[in-house]
């Protein structure tokens, strides 16, 4: 069986001869790659290694690395978040373990927000129409209230409103309505919710689309 390479980047360059491949460039500066390497040995180190319980040592170890944190948050040790300084929760929001915060761009999670397990906060993409496919970051925002439930996705610059669930496995791909219920790939509404409020429900008439 033959070893070669059939076929060769250079095939499909269009630039001079030469010239680099932008695949091959970073798509963050230095700086970005060293303070991600810095975080990335203290998570491995000191936060994923943490006991559950001891929500507020890994509050502290964000905080250190630029997290804007409210009171009562809650991030299990084994919840992936890859840029701190890009994290932003208000008070009594929980993620989950091996949930991903995938967070170039700012992501921010309103009171009282759940990110369950293995659940994607997807932040970034690519170009692909452009040859250099370069990385597009884009914020995400969760509502107070709101719920991304097991396996669930947010893609890059979707807003859960306030409320708002998106159900188990379901690909949210664009904007979600506040108290709104929805499931599927890509998600579609399926019902309202009833506004719950510290305990204290307002009665919305559940619909069903």
């Amino acid at each position: 069986m033959s070893s070669t390479v059939s076929h060769s980047s250079q095939d499909h360059l269009v630039e001079s001869p030469g010239s680099t491949d932008p695949y091959l460039v970073p798509a963050f500066p230095l700086s970005n790659r060293l303070r991600r390497a810095v975080w990335g040995f203290v998570y491995a180190l000191f936060f994923r290694t943490s006991p559950r319980p001891l929500h507020e040592w890994r509050a502290f170890l964000l905080r250190c690395f630029g997290a804007r944190l409210g009171a009562n948050t809650h991030i299990c040790p084994k919840a992936r978040i890859w840029a701190p300084w890009n994290l932003v929760c208000s008070d009594k929001v929980a993620i989950a373990d091996e949930a991903i915060v995938y967070n170039p761009a700012r992501i921010e999670l309103g009171s009282h927000a759940i990110v369950s397990q293995q659940a994607y906060l997807c932040g970034a993409t690519h170009d692909y129409e452009d040859p250099r496919f370069p990385l597009v970051a884009l914020p995400i925002s969760v509502g107070s209230y709101a719920w991304v439930c097991a396996r669930a996705t947010v893609q890059p610059g979707v807003s859960v409103g306030e409320g708002a669930v998106l159900a188990l496995g379901s690909v949210a791909s664009h904007d979600l309505d506040p108290w709104t219920v929805y499931g599927g790939v890509p998600a579609r509404k399926i019902k309202v919710r009833a506004r719950v409020l510290l305990g204290k429900e307002e009665s919305i008439r559940e619909r069903s689309y």
